[in-house]
């Protein structure tokens, strides 16, 4: 680990990965010099979903820094490993304490988020500010419907193994979007990179996901993040996203949260409005 850490502090431009324990590799992505901004994907994203707002950051005199979780994106699969959010953020601040990043504003989508919100008060000198998109402090790391549908996973290389994955999401990319003309055939290529390079492997990181169990819950530590929180929500009707039950808990545990609206947006902020994902991260700097 510690020879492996020097040979990443000597070159952390583009893409590599960082073991963050025996078995564990988890991919990272470092764009740009300045300031940091760390990304964090939901459960079916990857760097690939921020191509948008990396330049733009860049442009500006940002160093973007995005950090697939285990299991997500081109990350590695291991079989047995804990896959709950906490151990999640846990192997979120190894890598920034390996690229030796402290300060850096947090940008998460969906689930990420949780997995951010967990790091600002384990860690609150890794982060300066946190922009959640449209990702609210879920206790768990999958959603019902997705608990639902895995339990079929034992029989998903039977029924159409890769295509029927590059169906669902699809599918599920379309009712999550405000404005869907983005999910496009390269688009369903890249967010189904992973799974295509070991299928096996995503199914069973999925089904840990949907049995991991958290060592403690989220909801009463909510008080203990100082850094400045700004969620953004798009308008446009759309599956997932942060719930009603979800705004209450925000709005009563943390110290200083703002929510901004995103006009005929949907959950996928960063591929249908790149521009207003730049602005909410300017905005953040310039408030700290």
């Amino acid at each position: 680990m510690w020879l492996l850490s020097l040979l990443l502090l000597a070159d952390t431009t583009g893409s590599f990965q960082v073991m963050v324990a025996p078995g564990e590799l988890v991919r990272v992505l470092s764009v740009g010099t300045g300031a940091p901004v760390v990304f964090v994907p939901g459960l079916f994203g990857s760097a690939y979903g921020f191509r948008n707002v990396i330049p733009a950051l860049e442009a500006a005199g940002y160093r973007s820094i995005v950090i697939e979780p285990l299991g997500i994106g081109t990350s590695g699969r291991p079989e047995h490993a804990d896959y709950s959010l906490t151990a999640q953020a846990d192997r979120i601040a190894a890598v920034l304490d390996t690229l030796r990043v402290t300060h850096a504003v947090l940008v998460a989508h969906a689930v990420g988020a949780s997995m951010m919100y967990r790091l600002a008060y384990r860690r609150p000198d890794l982060v300066r500010g946190l922009v959640s998109l449209d990702g609210g402090p879920t206790e768990t790391a999958a959603t019902p419907g997705f608990r639902r549908s895995m339990r079929f996973a034992p029989w998903i290389k039977w029924f159409g193994g890769l295509n029927l994955i590059r169906r669902r999401i699809r599918h599920s990319l379309i009712a999550a979007s405000g404005d869907s003309t983005w999910v496009d055939a390269a688009v369903l290529d890249a967010y189904t990179a992973g799974a295509a390079a070991d299928l096996d492997g995503t199914l069973k990181a999925y089904l840990r996901m949907t049995r991991a169990r958290e060592a403690e819950r989220l909801e009463p530590h909510l008080v203990q993040i100082r850094c400045p929180v700004l969620l953004l929500i798009g308008t446009a009707r759309h599956d997932g996203g942060i719930n009603a039950a979800e705004l209450v808990l925000l709005r009563r545990g943390l110290r200083a949260f703002t929510i901004d609206t995103v006009l005929a947006a949907g959950l996928f902020l960063q591929e249908e409005r790149p521009d207003a994902v730049v602005a909410a991260v300017r905005r953040m700097v310039r408030q700290n």
